[in-house]
């Protein structure tokens, strides 16, 4: 009788969907755990959820990502009062992890690059900004409305950043991650 390859490749996909599933959940309560609403334009968060966004998308490169960011932070949405978000923060934080994954683990370098993975961060940015941006013309019917979020939404970025920074450096030294 012979041995089919099914179990290992099996098991690496149950693996997967379980890590990619705990890495959303991550995003998902980092994001509820502490929000702060910002009282520029038309609202927003100061979270925790991007800074989450971005050490899974280093260290578990773009299409872990872009599904943690846009199920955790489109679930925070949907759950949240903020359910007319969640299709743009779905599609907008989903680019987001694709982005800084792609980049932090461009020619193999599997986010081991500090300073990829920063660029990787800040090249993310105005696609989020873009992404808000876009949605929000569309639920406001306006170009002009939209302009006042911008500020909140590169504050979310940048705090974010600040913290992924430090964070995935001491990762990076675990031997798990290296």
């Amino acid at each position: 009788m012979q041995k089919t390859q099914s179990y290992p490749t099996q098991r690496t996909k149950t693996f997967d969907l379980i890590l990619t599933s705990m890495l959303a959940s991550l995003v998902f309560v980092a994001t509820l755990l502490l929000n702060i609403k910002l009282p520029l334009g038309n609202g927003g968060l100061i979270h925790l959820g991007t800074a989450m966004l971005f050490i899974v998308s280093i260290l578990f490169g773009p299409k872990k990502g872009m599904i943690a960011g846009a199920i955790g932070m489109g679930l925070f949405d949907l759950v949240s009062g903020w359910a007319l978000w969640a299709p743009i923060t779905i599609l907008t934080r989903g680019l987001q992890g694709y982005i800084v994954g792609k980049v932090a683990w461009s020619n193999g370098r599997k986010g081991t690059s500090f300073k990829f993975n920063l660029l990787a961060m800040l090249i993310s940015t105005p696609f989020t900004v873009a992404g808000y941006y876009v949605g929000e013309s569309i639920l406001y019917n306006s170009l002009i409305i939209p302009l006042a979020s911008i500020p909140g939404d590169l504050v979310q970025c940048a705090v974010g950043i600040a913290i992924a920074i430090p964070v995935c450096a001491m990762l990076k030294k675990v031997s798990m991650f290296k």
